[in-house]
């Protein structure tokens, strides 16, 4: 895993979208952390800010 993409984990934040995409397929569905290699806790995180970012509405549930 790049340095840093382990910062950009470490300060999550939901209303960085652009960086959440990267951990989202085509059909909007959340990668398993083998594919980045994310520890436990970041995957907890990471989860947690997407679901937070798809209730604001700055990603999309789903993609047609």
């Amino acid at each position: 895993m790049e340095a840093a993409m382990s910062k950009k984990l470490a300060k999550l934040d939901y209303k960085d979208a652009y960086f959440l995409r990267r951990f989202l397929n085509s059909q909007g569905k959340i990668y398993p952390p083998k594919r980045h290699g994310l520890t436990a806790k970041e995957q907890r995180g990471l989860a947690t800010a997407i679901k937070r970012a798809r209730f604001m509405a700055m990603i999309p549930y789903v993609v047609k």
